[in-house]
């Protein structure tokens, strides 16, 4: 395949646009070579600029769990725009998806809906800190959260070690309130805790993590960090801007039979378009302004066109009492495809899987945090992402990312996806 056109596209780009891209995992720097400019999706597949047709399995980094331009969500916009854009006043149409949304998820009450999972993710942690009237937070090395600057932390060694900005612009007195653990290990979170008596307010985890490649939780994690929130005080908030309405109806939650504090949503609940949202029981959310004293605005917030888009794409999955089971299967026989043609050609590998959510590390010890994925072979991966990208299959520009699954994929895009793998890993 060719991508000459996507070549000058991001050379123009480049001019005007830092890096040529408005978010830096686009610019393919991990992967070398220039990115692909998208002129259209419909279904499965999307179209760039130089009329190639690539199997996604990005899916706008999640939301498209029926398919790019999915009618329902095509129409609910397209009328919703005739009536005006943006108002910056209530509708009635937020209520509505907000009512939807807590209908289907357990363990919440109340929903606020903001303009992007970092907005969901920044407030959660604001409103738990008003709501204990503690300062700290604990995160996990791995777990990305979006860019506000209480997430961009690593933290030093030792449970008493002031964390440390890992991005310029981030302030050292930010730094010291996030303690940095590690996914899948109970202990060090317990000595986080203990290290901090009475000072924590929250620990913000996903609960299937989605930013180092799909790592699951080991079993009795979640359950022990939950049981050690509940002794201690903390707040446990899941973001689940990846999770969230594609794993289970009711989310990790509900797949997982773990209930979180406070939940952060993105991605599906606006039907693709920017939105997030952050939701949990009712006297939590009543510290919010204007009922509380934890300040949480946006002009854009509840924006009608997200907030169609969004109504629409929870109806469907509320409304479709198989699609979970579809997605599962699918993804389950991706999963064995690919295991056939890696062991067959006998490349180093390890597969994980959580319901749509699937990822390929070239090593073959098991991944279960960021240590042990960032051990996988980078070089083999940029051979395996250009492999699979002139093949027409379109993977993720990291080795740090899941894969997205769709309902739109047909058991034939399936099979020529595995064909692709197969051919490609031949060669690695």
């Amino acid at each position: 395949m060719l991508y000459q056109r996507s070549s000058q596209l991001f050379a123009e780009a480049e001019k005007v646009i830092p890096g040529g891209v408005n978010s830096p995992v686009r610019a393919f720097k991990s992967v070398g070579g220039t990115p692909i400019f998208v002129k259209q999706a419909k279904g499965a597949y999307l179209y760039d600029e130089d009329g190639n047709r690539l199997i996604d399995y990005i899916n706008s980094w999640g939301p498209m769990i029926l398919g790019h331009a999915y009618e329902p969500v095509v129409q609910a916009v397209t009328e919703k725009a005739k009536l005006g854009t943006s108002f910056g006043m209530p509708t009635e149409l937020e209520t509505q998806i907000a009512a939807l949304a807590v209908s289907m998820v357990p363990n919440i009450d109340k929903i606020r809906f903001v303009n992007s999972g970092t907005e969901a993710c920044m407030s959660a942690v604001r409103l738990a800190r008003g709501f204990t009237k503690r300062d700290k937070i604990i995160k996990f090395a791995g777990c990305y959260h979006g860019h506000s600057d209480s997430f961009l932390i690593q933290a030093g060694s030792g449970a008493m070690t002031f964390g440390t900005p890992n991005s310029p612009g981030v302030t050292a007195g930010t730094a010291k309130d996030t303690l940095l653990a590690k996914y899948n290990d109970l202990e060090n979170v317990r000595s986080l805790i203990e290290a901090n008596s009475n000072e924590i307010a929250a620990i913000i985890v996903e609960p299937v993590a989605g930013n180092m490649g799909c790592v699951p939780p080991s079993k009795g994690f979640l359950e022990g960090v939950r049981q050690l929130c509940s002794e201690n005080g903390i707040l446990l908030i899941f973001d689940e801007v990846m999770t969230g309405f594609r794993l289970a109806r009711g989310g990790a939650q509900e797949l997982l039979n773990i209930n979180a504090d406070i939940v952060c949503f993105g991605k599906v609940i606006g039907g693709g378009l920017p939105v997030g949202a952050f939701a949990a029981r009712e006297e939590i959310m009543n510290y919010l302004a204007p009922l509380g004293p934890v300040y949480q605005a946006g002009t854009l917030s509840g924006n009608p066109l997200a907030m169609a888009a969004g109504k629409a794409m929870l109806e469907s999955l509320n409304n479709d009492t198989a699609i979970f089971q579809r997605l599962e299967e699918k993804t389950a026989y991706l999963e064995a495809g690919i295991h056939k043609v890696l062991q067959a050609n006998n490349v180093v590998y390890t597969i994980n899987r959580v319901g749509s959510m699937i990822s390929v590390h070239f090593d073959a010890s098991p991944v279960v945090d960021f240590q042990t994925a960032a051990k996988g072979d980078n070089d083999t991966f940029k051979k395996f992402f250009h492999g699979l990208l002139q093949e027409g299959v379109y993977i993720a520009p990291s080795a740090y990312e899941t894969w997205f699954i769709t309902d739109a994929l047909s058991y034939e895009d399936l099979d020529f996806t595995i064909n692709a793998i197969d051919k490609v890993s031949k060669t690695l």
